[in-house]
C-alpha cells in the first residue's frame, strides 16, 4: 500500500513538471516583441458584476432605470489622480438580445487596479444634446480612452442609434463630465465616411516618465480602428480624423481577418495601442469564425486576444502578428452569459504601481482584469 501511494505520489509530481514544462513552452513560443504572460489574478474576477439597486433618471425616456441591471461589460481603462478608473459599458433591462438594450457608461475606481468602488449613477450616456440623434435608443457603446501630457482625457466609442454604428470622440479633463465632439470621421473628405459603420479605436500612446500618455509620430496624433479588418487614421487635434485610403480610395486595410486562425471572421481593435522599443504594439480582438474558415483548436465564434506589431517609423506597415491568442476565455463567466460562446473581449489598458494591467469585457456581461509584470520579462 505504501509503495503504491508513492508511486502515485510520484506521477502526480511527474504531471505537474510536465504541466509547468509545458506552459513555460506555451509561453515561450510567442516572440519577443510579444507581453504574452498576463495572469488572472486569483480569487478577485469578475471585478465588476451586473448591479439591479442602482438607478438613473434617464433624460431621454424621462423616466427612472435600472441603467446596470443586466449587464456590465467592455471596460476602457486609465489613471487619474493616482487611481485606476475603469469606465465600463452597462446595459439596462429594457429588452432582451444583443443591441436591444440601452448602453451606458459606468465609473469604477481603484488604488491597486484590482479592487472598484463604483458610482451609483453613469457618467456618460445618451441625452438630449447635439448627439442624441446618434445615440438614442442604443445609447455609447464599448469605450476606449487615453490621455494626453497635460491631463487631456480622449475617448473614442461607439454612438448606437439601432441604425448604424458611428465611432465618436469625447474629452474630458476628469473623467466625468464630458464634451462630447461627434463621429470621428464627420469632416474628413468632405463627409465622406459620416454615415459609413466604424467602430473600436486603438489611439497610439508612449510611457512618459512611468505615465502611459497619447503620442505623436510625425507631428500627427494616430489611431488604429475597424472590426472587420484594421485602419489607421490621423489627426491634429485629437477630435477630428482622417482614416487612411489606398489607391482606390478605399479605407487602407493594414490587418485582416486570415482564414484558419483565431482572428478569421474579425480584427477588432482593442485598448490604446503602445509605443515600444520594438515597434508599436496592438492588442486586438480576434473573431473565430464557425465551420472550415475557423480554428479548430477554439471555439467557433469566440473572441480571443491578439497582438500585432507596427513599424513605429511607418504605422501603416505590419512587422509581424501573433498565429495563436495571448488570452482565451477560460472561466466559467467567460463562457456565459449574452455570449456563451466565450468573449475576453479586451479594451483597457493601463500602467500602473510598475504592472500593466488589462481589463476586458467576459462574454458581454462581466468586466474582469489580467496583470502582466514586465519587469520579469
Amino acid at each position: 500500500m505504501k509503495r503504491k501511494l508513492q508511486n502515485i505520489a510520484y506521477l502526480l509530481m511527474a504531471a505537474a513538471f510536465v504541466t509547468s514544462c509545458g506552459e513555460k513552452k506555451q509561453t515561450s513560443e510567442f516572440p519577443d516583441w510579444a507581453w504574452a504572460d498576463f495572469q488572472r489574478p486569483e480569487g478577485v474576477n469578475p471585478i465588476i458584476s451586473p448591479d439591479t439597486t442602482t438607478i438613473f433618471y434617464c433624460p431621454m425616456r424621462q423616466d427612472s432605470v435600472a441603467w446596470e441591471a443586466s449587464d456590465t461589460f467592455n471596460p476602457a481603462a486609465t489613471v487619474y489622480d493616482g487611481k485606476v478608473v475603469v469606465l465600463y459599458r452597462a446595459e439596462d433591462n429594457s429588452a432582451t438580445g444583443i443591441g436591444s438594450r440601452t448602453s451606458r457608461l459606468g465609473y469604477a475606481s481603484s488604488d491597486d487596479g484590482i479592487n472598484f468602488q463604483r458610482m451609483t449613477v453613469p457618467v456618460f450616456y445618451p441625452a438630449d444634446d447635439s448627439q442624441k440623434e446618434l445615440e438614442n435608443p442604443g445609447g455609447c457603446e464599448d469605450p476606449r480612452v487615453a490621455v494626453t501630457e497635460d491631463g487631456l482625457y480622449v475617448m473614442h466609442y461607439t454612438q448606437w442609434n439601432r441604425k448604424q454604428a458611428r465611432l465618436a470622440v469625447a474629452t474630458s479633463r476628469d473623467l466625468q463630465t464630458w464634451e462630447k465632439h461627434g463621429p470621428a470621421f464627420a469632416k474628413a473628405y468632405n463627409g465622406r465616411f459620416l454615415d459609413e459603420f466604424s467602430k473600436s479605436a486603438s489611439i497610439l500612446t508612449k510611457l512618459v516618465d512611468g505615465k502611459q500618455v497619447i503620442a505623436q509620430i510625425d507631428g500627427k496624433y494616430w489611431m488604429y480602428w475597424g472590426e472587420k479588418f484594421v485602419n489607421v487614421a490621423t489627426s491634429t487635434d485629437l477630435v477630428n480624423w482622417e482614416p487612411m485610403l489606398d489607391e482606390n480610395g478605399e479605407f487602407l486595410k493594414v490587418m485582416i481577418p486570415r482564414p484558419g486562425k483565431f482572428d478569421s471572421d474579425l480584427t477588432e481593435c482593442g485598448p490604446p495601442a503602445i509605443l515600444t522599443d520594438k515597434g508599436i504594439l496592438l492588442f486586438y480582438n480576434g473573431k473565430n469564425k464557425s465551420g472550415a474558415e475557423g480554428d479548430t483548436l477554439y471555439t467557433a465564434n469566440s473572441y480571443c486576444a491578439g497582438q500585432a506589431l507596427f513599424d513605429s517609423k511607418d504605422p501603416t506597415k505590419l512587422i509581424d502578428r501573433l498565429d495563436k491568442p495571448f488570452y482565451t476565455p477560460e472561466s466559467d463567466f467567460e463562457k456565459s452569459g449574452q455570449y456563451p460562446a466565450g468573449t475576453v473581449f479586451i479594451e483597457g489598458l493601463v500602467f500602473h504601481n510598475q504592472k500593466w494591467f488589462l481589463y476586458y469585457g467576459c462574454a458581454d456581461s462581466r468586466v474582469a482584469v489580467a496583470v502582466y509584470d514586465s519587469l520579469k520579462k
